[in-house]
């Protein structure tokens, strides 16, 4: 089956490779080198996204009329792999992979021309209120709950596991406002204009990597207009299943996945071997990081059936099953490392990790991030609901399709 790209997008190639070559600043790299996450240091990478906003380029899969780039989908493949052939800092994805084409796709004329502007200039961020202490792959169990007062409704309850939402000045969330019939039935999609409402409390969490990346958020009678509402109330659940087919299928990621094992590679070769020479002599080495490479190779060619619009591509398990390949791919990555740089990734360098600070790590950068990454890493396989949860799915799909 051939899926690769014909030699009239040559030229398009080439455009974004030299633009990628030339455009980011020495800091905006820095950042893409110390990014352990899906989400790269802030500051740099708002940065960054400011610079591909006025490219025309920070939203490949928008639609022109929205201020997208408007690209097929063979044209945001091959930014995707330039863009991860250099290293540089992944965009954060709440704004322009999820809400935006969320709002795009379902919210009201007014919502798209107060908040898609903002989206796609990099002057609204955007975190996410979903999980709660005790609703996380049960997301339908939520509770924070919005009562209906006038014009506004009234927010009590409490959110965490929220990305960034220290960093954030605007959030788009799920609150409980019915507890009549099935759980599912009475759960609302709301947006917040900012991250600072009378009776709103952020807390950061600090990560097993030493960084601030998650929050514990408080509401105590926090009032949102009705306006901010998308979709019906009590049918958020219906909103939050198009939101999710966004954050768990909106991405390609054997580029960056690939790029990885490259670093590997270079990093084995340098590295000496218990058993005499360097690690990329060693058999065992040879034998485990060929079986990993071919298996990202396969996340690529299914990558490739789905943007290409193949009909294998199109399955409604799609999203769940390009979730579950790419986190558990990611986590055997980020074994791989910690196996390459071994006892060099044990210190914790909060400081060299720091975009800016000019402090020399010890060992070289491979080492630096490997530790950092791995412990991130854990988490892939839980976020965007479970992967217990996305075979669940899967079945349920195949099953569809077959009766």
């Amino acid at each position: 089956m051939n899926i690769e790209f014909g030699p009239e997008l040559e030229e398009f190639r080439r455009e974004v490779a030299e633009f990628l070559d030339t455009a980011p600043t020495p800091e905006i790299r820095e950042a893409g080198r110390k990014t352990t996450s899906v989400f790269a240091p802030f500051e740099q990478v708002m940065a960054w996204h400011r610079i591909l906003y006025r490219k025309g380029w920070v939203a490949p899969a928008w639609p022109k009329e929205y201020g997208g780039a408007g690209w097929s989908v063979a044209q945001r493949y091959i930014f995707a792999e330039e863009y991860r052939k250099r290293g540089l800092p992944p965009l954060l994805p709440n704004g322009l992979v999820m809400v935006g084409p969320l709002l795009i796709e379902l919210g009201s004329e007014e919502q798209k021309r107060k908040y898609l502007p903002g989206i796609l200039s990099g002057d609204d961020y955007w975190t996410q209120g979903y999980s709660e202490p005790n609703a996380g792959s049960d997301l339908a169990s939520l509770q924070c709950f919005a009562e209906s007062d006038g014009d506004d409704y009234v927010i009590n309850g409490q959110k965490i596991w929220t990305t960034l939402a220290h960093k954030a000045n605007r959030m788009f969330m799920l609150v409980r406002t019915s507890r009549a019939g099935k759980k599912q039935e009475g759960i609302t999609f709301l947006l917040l204009d900012r991250t600072d409402y009378p009776g709103m409390e952020i807390r950061p969490i600090i990560g097993l990597d030493g960084f601030p990346e998650q929050c514990e958020v408080f509401f105590n009678n926090v009032r949102v207009p009705r306006a901010n509402r998308v979709g019906a109330e009590n049918d958020g659940w219906t909103v939050a299943k198009h939101l999710l087919k966004h954050e768990r299928g909106g991405s390609a990621a054997s580029p960056g996945l690939l790029r990885s094992i490259a670093e590997i590679r270079a990093a084995a070769a340098r590295t000496p071997s218990p058993f005499g020479g360097v690690l990329a002599d060693d058999p065992a080495f040879i034998r485990d990081l060929g079986e990993l490479e071919a298996d990202v190779l396969s996340c690529q060619h299914f990558e490739k059936l789905v943007i290409s619009g193949h009909p294998m591509g199109t399955d409604a398990a799609c999203p769940s099953m390009n979730k579950i390949m790419s986190s558990e791919l990611t986590q055997r990555v980020s074994v791989m490392m910690t196996r390459v740089s071994g006892i060099e990734t044990v210190p914790l360098q909060l400081e060299a990790l720091t975009v800016g600070s000019g402090v020399a790590p010890l060992g070289d950068d491979f080492d630096l991030i490997a530790m950092p990454y791995y412990l991130n890493s854990r988490a892939t396989t839980i976020y965007a609901g479970t992967n217990e949860v996305q075979r669940d799915l899967v079945a349920r799909a195949v099953l569809a399709a077959n009766r």
